[in-house]
């Protein structure tokens, strides 16, 4: 990591955390359903409040990460939100971030963070057109990208994408809101996505067709991660948000119990993969991890 680059701090995994930690039911995983209820407002500013913490102890800068990667048109439809519930709950994440963000005004850096999710199951390949592929995935996702920028997130950031021609999508909303945006990709164990293209063919694809404002790795072990890099793909990654397992997603899938990992083994692993990796400069974690294990990464980068 670059010792001058503004670091962030950013949160772990929120579904899972909340899930299991909590007992909490999000159906189809979805987290933004906590926003309709007092209990899951404060549920989520408590979750916030855990990384503004671990930012503070370090020094270093906060993304507030909205609790809406699954609030988009298909998602929402199962969960019986229509397209203007969906724009409510947008903005109601992003304006409960906000209230969050002014108790850490000392920090370097607070960023609001609007998130998206695929269209579909971020562990398996996207059904996008080779095609019209990324004329449907802007039409899909241009509507959650307005209710975002519209609520005055300072940046859009699209997790667990599997596929170039949704990213593409993606970014040609955001582009056309005028709003910076970023795309995280999640990998298998071998380092490839579930496309079965590598890493640097994806995103040498969404550079081609609009080339984002910076790249991550999510949804995955650090392990899975080294596998995708090589020499063109290092200096494009901006952040890396790990899981605590070193399952594959298929296994994952099938487990009815958290794989929390070995939080201190992961903490080394994320720092020493982070030490290689100059343009990184957020960090936290996904699936299995939370606030104990980003702690320990952030004092891995710390010892580092």
């Amino acid at each position: 990591m670059d010792a001058d680059a503004q670091r962030y701090v950013t949160d772990g995994g929120l579904e899972t955390d909340l899930i299991f930690h909590h007992g909490i039911d999000l159906p189809e995983f979805a987290a933004f359903v906590l926003l309709d209820s007092r209990r899951g407002r404060r549920l989520l500013r408590d979750y916030y409040r855990a990384y503004g913490d671990i930012a503070r102890a370090n020094g270093a800068g906060l993304r507030l990460e909205s609790a809406t990667w699954r609030a988009s048109a298909d998602w929402g439809a199962r969960l019986g939100y229509d397209a203007t519930a969906l724009d409510r709950i947008n903005r109601e994440a992003v304006s409960l971030m906000r209230a969050v963000a002014e108790d850490y005004a000392d920090l370097p850096d607070v960023r609001l963070v609007g998130m998206l999710g695929p269209r579909g199951d971020g562990y398996r390949p996207g059904t996008w057109d080779p095609t019209t592929g990324a004329d449907d995935a802007l039409t899909y996702h241009r509507p959650q990208v307005q209710s975002l920028t519209a609520a005055g997130v300072d940046i859009i950031a699209a997790y667990t994408l599997s596929d170039a021609a949704e990213a593409i999508g993606i970014v040609r909303a955001a582009r056309d809101e005028g709003i910076p945006v970023e795309i995280s990709f999640t990998v298998e164990t071998d380092g490839r996505l579930a496309t079965g293209s590598t890493l640097a063919e994806t995103i040498d694809l969404v550079d081609a067709g609009s080339p984002a404002d910076g790249y991550l790795l999510n949804c995955a072990h650090p392990d899975h991660f080294a596998h995708a890099l090589d020499a063109a793909t290092v200096p494009r990654i901006v952040g890396l948000r790990p899981n605590a397992s070193r399952r594959s997603h298929a296994e994952l899938d099938e487990s009815e119990a958290i794989d929390e990992g070995d939080p201190a083994d992961l903490a080394i692993a994320v720092a020493a993969l982070a030490e290689r990796m100059p343009s990184v400069r957020v960090i936290g974690g996904c699936c299995g991890t939370d606030a104990r294990h980003v702690a320990l990464m952030w004092d891995a980068l710390v010892d580092r």
